[in-house]
């Protein structure tokens, strides 16, 4: 073990008075609760622990919508048996409210506090990237990868410490969360819209610290999906991340104006664009010069090369990557199928840890030619590893049934509505149903739209 950099017998920073003052303004005024809270003020900013048990009081007594006062607290913190000593409880919370500290500084108390809090995690930090960097049995880009993730976790205000107890998560996490989806704003809190209706409807958008995985067979329109893809949530006003292995930058700008600006693609690569293709090309520039949308073609990229340039650029809400078959794990490995696997894991990591929804397009096995007739993808078409169905949490394959209508006879039979369609078939969903919608395919400008559907009393 690594000798602390905090002598044996030193506290670590904190400040007993800034606690105390944070403590005693929210009995004076309980609307100072909503002001800390939207300021991200939470439990495991307190060193004390009895402090941090008359937090967690205060908070449970809010959820209930109780008022926050010094007998409802005591009460709480005796059934609770949060505190221990009732009579010690009891003398401390008239403690506390004999403070009378300014209310209008409580914020100021509670940054106080929180510094206090960053200090001691980047101590603690510090001493477990000590400990690992003089481990020999690690190579030394994984230690500097799980010491920049550290960091990086401490800026974004997450706690990397030990477990916590369910009803901290509960008060502290899930109920936060679930007045936030129920309150006026609660648009900001779901998951960010795709663009389809119909597959939001099923999936609830794309959420944070989810891999999505979207398989196809080649020709399928794997990538025009995905750029149909980031260009709707760009044109939102989320930054999107798109890590092509590939096709390059211009490419991908190109198909994406031809896709918004209605040119047919091959005009793009020969030059050959009318008067009114110019005019769309303008009107379609001018629209999308300043959506957030990035490109990055940088080849046989790693997935913690990833990792760290989205760090880099900050606040990325969808990650996109074209695609699995073309990555690398960066690590020696005994076959394909390890690495896939190992490449599967880190990118579920990467969305975790970064929060934020990964979308990873991989190629499906040849299994749909061989099956005959019956070429509608199954999961176990995904290739190279079973850790592809494992690690995602939602599947989606593209299936255009025109694509098999070689035979002209067949074709003719075919249910015309079929023809420039295609089925988002969900194969996962973890955290809801499974199934399929339509979407409307444009060939001509690789272009996905969804398909307004008519009421029945339309005719």
């Amino acid at each position: 073990m690594a000798e602390p950099f905090i002598p044996e017998g030193m506290n670590l920073p904190y400040s007993l008075e800034a606690e105390r003052a944070v403590l005693a303004c929210l009995l004076m005024d309980p609307e100072c609760l909503d002001r800390l809270q939207s300021t991200g003020f939470r439990t495991e900013l307190f060193y004390r622990p009895e402090h941090k048990a008359i937090y967690n009081a205060m908070l449970a007594l809010d959820a209930r919508g109780a008022v926050v006062e010094p007998l409802a607290v005591i009460t709480e913190l005796q059934d609770s048996s949060q505190f221990g000593d009732p009579a010690a409880a009891r003398q401390y919370i008239r403690e506390l409210a004999d403070l009378l500290p300014s209310t209008q500084n409580a914020e100021a108390y509670a940054k106080v506090v929180g510094d206090k809090f960053l200090k001691r995690s980047l101590i603690d930090t510090a001493n477990e990237i000590l400990d690992e960097a003089r481990d020999d049995s690690e190579e030394a880009n994984i230690i500097l990868d799980s010491a920049e993730q550290k960091i990086y976790n401490i800026r974004q205000g997450k706690n990397t410490g030990n477990a916590s107890r369910f009803g901290d998560i509960l008060i502290d996490k899930v109920v936060t969360h679930l007045a936030n989806l129920s309150g006026p704003e609660r648009e900001k809190y779901l998951g960010t819209p795709s663009g389809w209706r119909d597959l939001d409807n099923m999936i609830s958008g794309l959420n944070r610290s989810d891999l999505i995985i979207v398989g196809a067979r080649p020709a399928m329109g794997k990538t025009s999906f995905a750029l149909n893809l980031a260009a709707n949530v760009a044109k939102k006003g989320h930054k999107v991340l798109f890590f092509s292995l590939e096709m390059t930058k211009e490419q991908l700008a190109e198909r994406v104006i031809s896709m918004e600006a209605r040119i047919q693609g091959n005009k793009m690569r020969n030059g050959r664009l009318s008067p009114q293709d110019w005019t769309n090309f303008s009107t379609a520039a001018g629209a999308l010069h300043e959506i957030p949308l990035y490109f990055d073609d940088t080849s046989n990229i790693t997935v913690n090369e990833m990792k760290s340039r989205i760090r880099r650029m900050k606040d990325v809400d969808v990650v996109l990557i074209d695609y699995l078959q073309l990555m690398q794990s960066g690590t020696r490995v005994e076959s394909r199928v390890q690495e896939v696997s190992q490449i599967t894991r880190n990118l579920k990591l990467l969305a975790k840890d970064l929060e934020v929804p990964v979308i990873v397009l991989c190629q499906l096995s040849r299994n749909t030619e061989a099956r005959g007739k019956a070429h509608r993808p199954q999961l176990a078409d995904l290739r190279e590893s079973g850790s592809i169905e494992q690690d995602a949490d939602i599947v989606l394959m593209l299936y255009r049934e025109d694509y098999y209508q070689q035979d002209p006879g067949e074709e003719e039979n075919m249910d015309r509505n079929d023809i420039n369609t295609v089925e988002i078939i969900v194969a996962k969903n973890r955290h809801g149903p499974v199934g399929s919608i339509d979407l409307a395919w444009n060939s001509e400008y690789t272009l996905f739209t969804t398909i307004e559907k008519r009421s029945e009393n339309e005719f």
